[in-house]
């Protein structure tokens, strides 16, 4: 069929790209004519090269097995190029055989919304003859089935049985330049931003990197911002007769002139220079403004921004080639409060990344955090009026929560305190955050501090705060007791009678989350807050007396630290199962999976330490400030086998226990140094804040243990609101009711709506989620990610926070999901970030790296106290560092360094 015939329902028959070109061609757009080929004949083909067995074997290969995959695509490959054509259709090919043509290749799985497939299956340029166009038809057939395809099929987790493959057949544009645009840039996100990729010639040698393009890019307000001329490299060019040619690109015809000058780039994207270093660029204004606008025509027939290939022939017209969705791009956030106020740009916080978690949060998670939300900001005296919805400051994007921090960053008091937090959670967000102060269009426009600060004394006087603070400077133990008396409230106040309604249930989570905050913060502050002020008095009173590293080291070993509680506590379940032979010799020998489903006829002792480990601790998990993720308790896989990586450690001397207690003596001989180098009655302070301090800051972790209760609890409710609407056939299974939010659970259970297509569909995109690698710390409203316009290190180096002090060197484990996860004693761990469901790993590993986090984030403490070297906040450390490189960890510079060698493994993505 023809492009004029293809309409937007026909993906199944023609596939991505002929369905992209027939939608521009109806659109009106410049697309230069052709036919499309639909899956009707790769399927009659495909059925006589009899791929069944190898579909079979596919199916069963884990993304991860390349060698396996690489081999079946080669045997795939191979039946498709040797099955017999049949004659009809041979017929129709060389009847689209009309002068030069471009075959291109058309799948069912490209160019979709989440994996574009841009370059897995071939195209064959500047074909001649009847004959010719036929083999070139085989050749995309079989390109279905390259390495680079099954391999990314099997990574996106789409069914290789279901994938077809048309192909286009279309008129070929002898360009004399060409290349690729994108409307929105790909590297920094802003939208609107038109970025062109162009050199003389086809466009293949742009697509395929054999030529250094010259890079133009146009402002959203259509200023040329950017004119960089490409080096060297390879053209390709149209032959006569067929095929085409590969020529040096210095010896290809320009089509602009000289220009010169220089730009000055901003890290919100503008550019204020008009043209590029000395050297010639293939594109003139005109041409650079009318590519421009032809993308935006695109863009705003697609509605979202696109990736485009594009030619300009002989006679200086221009064609579009082929458009797909720019599938990189971060969706942009929307808060309430940019809602009520439309104009000018916003600036987002992800909580998500800050919290440790990577992946995306369940619809009820999002919800319970939204209430979560609520009790804080009805805390500090705001009044909101929609309670489930949260303060107007929440967005989601991309299944993440971001903060909207435009008011903080416009609020001169903001500027102060956000910062200084955030160098203590996740310095890497705390840089970008000041560099976005110099941003003229995020200027400040409450400037008074009085406000603020009268508002932040009214808060702490109404709920006590100062008198409970000095009264855990004092007193320590009294910060332990409120602690405890925290958690007798929360169990309390969760309790509920057996026979509830599922209503009720409902109504009894809502009103637990909308006031844990406002219960707990007073409570609980007070007693962290001091042994923050504790240590910040000794810091100043050792300013010009202390090292790199000293300080840190007071806080090994902490006491009263829930999180590290929890990990020696497993460590002594581990001790007890290693006694036993019986249960040492199951969890050494069986997954950790099996373990979990065997879990009530387990031996003795490993069914003993399992359930007096979870009945203190069940209501942890990795993640698990998303409500929607099982608790420990619910499934102990990860518990299992973490168990089975301490039965590994034969050292005594790197036994958890001997390890933290370590640290605690150092601690306090360090104490007792740094007292003593001051000396006199301020040395006698030292000594005395730096003991408060380690009484008092390990309670920091208290408050979110005390939140995670209140989300099992909620969960335990929740679940059992789950299985009723599954019994009534509302939702499929009971877990389906976290991909619901409050209100639309309670429309299923009082309207009783079907909410299984709604909750299928949830589904499907939090797996499509699972799969993003890149998560922005901070977002502003045109798209823009300031991160990715900040200046890299000079050379490469690799560089982060220094968290925990001390120098270890060791092979990496790259991990991004700690549930199965396996490191080997004093191998170094290297992590995206981390939560208290990553704990356990920091027994046994040799030292920490992690792309979020401050020195007061919660793997920093951690690290702390086990006494490894650990650095944080180090820009894409899970890409730049692969499993088996041996590397240095410096935690007291921040500094790492990778030996000379080859890595033996890839990351682990478990």
């Amino acid at each position: 069929m023809t492009f004029d015939d293809i309409t937007a329902d026909m993906l199944p028959l023609v596939g991505g790209k002929a369905l992209n070109l027939g939608v521009m061609t109806r659109a009106g757009l410049p697309v230069p004519p052709g036919a499309c080929l639909t899956t009707e004949a790769y399927r009659r083909v495909a059925g006589r090269a009899r791929l069944e067995e190898v579909l079979d074997r596919l199916a069963g290969t884990p993304a991860d097995d390349v060698a396996a995959l690489a081999g079946l695509a080669a045997r795939a490959r191979e039946l498709v190029a040797s099955a017999p054509v049949p004659d009809d259709i041979a017929d129709v090919v060389r009847r689209l055989a009309d002068g030069p043509v471009a075959v291109r290749s058309s799948a069912t799985a490209e160019d979709l919304p989440h994996a574009s497939f841009a370059g897995q299956q071939d195209t064959v340029l500047n074909v001649v003859g009847p004959d010719a166009v036929l083999e070139a038809v085989r050749r995309c057939w079989a390109s279905l089935w390259t390495d680079r395809a099954v391999a990314y099929r099997a990574a996106n987790r789409i069914d290789h049985r279901a994938v077809r493959l048309a192909v286009v057949i279309q008129r070929m544009v002898d360009a004399e330049v060409a290349g690729v645009m994108f409307t929105a840039d790909p590297v920094t996100g802003t939208r609107r931003q038109t970025v062109i990729d162009a050199a003389p010639g086809l466009g293949e040698s742009v697509v395929s990197g054999s030529v250094d393009p010259d890079r133009f890019v146009v402002a959203p307000d259509g200023r040329i911002t950017e004119r960089r001329p490409g080096g060297g490299g390879v053209a390709v060019r149209a032959v006569a007769g067929g095929g085409t040619e590969h020529i040096a690109r210095h010896s290809a015809p320009r089509i602009a002139g000289h220009v010169e000058g220089h730009i000055e780039g901003h890290i919100e994207g503008h550019t204020e220079g008009h043209t590029a270093p000395d050297g010639e660029v293939c594109l003139t204004d005109d041409q650079v403004l009318r590519l421009a606008e032809l993308g935006a025509r695109v863009e705003e027939h697609y509605g979202a921004p696109q990736d485009t290939e594009w030619a300009i022939d002989a006679d200086g017209r221009l064609w579009l080639t082929q458009a797909r969705p720019i599938t990189t791009l971060y969706p942009q956030p929307e808060s309430e409060l940019a809602r009520r106020d439309p104009g000018g740009l916003r600036v987002y916080f992800c909580f998500s990344l800050a919290q440790g978690l990577h992946r995306p949060i369940t619809p009820m998670g999002v919800a319970a955090t939204r209430l979560i939300a609520t009790s804080m900001a009805e805390f500090v005296g705001l009044r909101l009026a929609d309670r489930t919805a949260g303060p107007p400051i929440i967005a989601e994007a991309g299944q993440r929560l971001f903060f909207d921090l435009t008011l903080v960053v416009r609020s001169r008091m903001g500027r102060i305190i956000a910062p200084v937090v955030l160098d203590l959670m996740e310095k890497r967000s705390a840089v970008v955050l000041r560099r976005l102060f110099d941003d003229p269009r995020l200027s400040v426009t409450l400037p008074r501090r009085g406000p603020v600060v009268r508002g932040m004394l009214r808060v702490a006087v109404r709920n006590h705060i100062p008198p409970r603070l000095i009264h855990s400077l004092i007193e320590p133990a009294s910060a332990y007791r409120q602690a405890d008396r925290m958690r007798a409230w929360l169990s309390r106040r969760s309790a509920l009678p057996g026979g509830a309604t599922a209503a009720e249930r409902l109504d009894h989570v809502e009103d637990l989350l909308t006031h844990v905050m406002g219960a707990m913060v007073p409570v609980l502050f007070p007693g962290a807050a001091a042994g923050g002020l504790a240590l910040a008095l000794a810091t100043r009173l050792l300013r010009g007396h202390v090292r790199p590293g000293e300080i840190t080291s007071v806080l090994r070993g902490l006491p009263h630290n829930v999180t590290t509680e929890m990990d020696l506590a497993l460590w002594e379940a581990a001790t007890c199962v290693r006694a036993d032979e019986e249960s040492a010799r199951l969890v050494a020998e069986t997954p950790p999976e099996e373990l979990a489903r065997r879990r009530g006829s387990l031996p003795a002792v490993l069914e003993r330490e399992l359930d007096g480990f979870l009945s203190a601790y069940g209501h942890r998990a990795v993640a698990e400030i998303d409500l929607g993720m099982p608790r420990w308790s619910d499934d102990p896989t990860q518990v299992l086998g973490v168990i089975a990586n301490y039965l590994r450690l034969d050292d005594p001397a790197l036994a958890p226990d001997a390890v933290f207690l370590r640290g605690a003596k150092e601690a306090e001989a360090m104490i007792e140094e740094l007292a003593r180098r001051v000396g006199g009655a301020r040395g006698r302070v030292v000594r005395w804040a730096l003991r408060r301090a380690r009484l008092l800051v390990g309670l920091r972790e208290m408050p979110k243990n005390i939140i995670i209760l209140a989300f099992a609890a909620a969960r335990q409710q929740l679940q059992a609101v789950g299985a009723e609407l599954a019994a009534h056939g509302r939702i499929e299974r009971a877990d389906d009711v976290f991909f619901l939010t409050f209100a639309e659970a309670r429309a299923a259970v009082r309207d009783g709506a079907d909410r299984r297509a709604l909750v299928a569909e949830r589904r499907a995109s939090y797996e499509r989620e699972l799969y993003r690698r890149h998560v922005p710390r901070l977002l502003l409203s045109d798209g823009t990610e300031p991160e990715a316009v900040a200046t890299a290190p000079a050379g490469g180096a690799i560089t982060g926070t220094p968290a925990s002090a001390g120098t270890v060197t060791g092979p990496a484990r790259v991990v991004l999901d700690p549930v199965g996860a396996h490191l080997e004693p004093g191998e170094i761990l290297v992590a995206p970030s981390t939560d208290p469901g990553w704990t356990p790993l920091f027994l046994t590993a040799g030292g920490l790296i992690m792309e979020m986090g401050g020195s007061n984030s919660h793997g920093a403490v951690v690290a702390r106290e086990y006494g490894i070297p650990a650095v944080v906040g180090v820009p894409e450390a899970t890409q730049r560092i692969a499993t088996g490189q041996i590397i240095t960890v410096d935690g007291t510079s921040g500094a790492i360094t990778i030996a000379d060698v080859e890595a033996d493994g890839e990351a682990e993505e478990k």
